[in-house]
């Protein structure tokens, strides 16, 4: 990929202390600008259907509706990394062509493989 080319990027996570590690980590890359953080899909709908959002860092368990059943209520989804602390939704998300599926806690190595592809 182009390093010119920057990928902008949401995280969709109801953690607080997830979304800061994945932000911290964001910092680190040049080419990935993180333009929001939301603690439920309901609102990140709103932001994925008003901007371009090329890359979602998505959690599975959260409040009102899980990241699984908001995969699948997107037509047009951005690319989407995974990140849970529950090995058991793996099979199914691949079904849904996520890019990567991180398991928490996240280490900084394996978030730049997620980032990579």
């Amino acid at each position: 990929m182009n390093e010119m080319n920057t990928l902008t990027c949401i995280i969709v996570d109801d953690e607080p202390l997830a979304q800061n590690v994945i932000g911290n980590y964001l910092e680190q890359v040049s080419f990935i600008q993180l333009i929001s953080k939301f603690d439920n899909a309901l609102d990140a709908l709103q932001c994925i259907k008003g901007q371009r959002v090329d890359l979602m860092f998505l959690d599975i368990s959260m409040p009102f509706i899980s990241g699984i059943d908001f995969i699948k209520s997107l037509k047009n989804p951005p690319k989407i990394v995974l990140t849970t602390a529950h090995r058991e939704f793996a099979i199914e998300s691949y079904e849904l062509n996520v890019l990567d599926y991180l398991l928490k806690p996240i280490s900084f190595e394996r978030f730049l493989k997620a980032i990579d592809k």
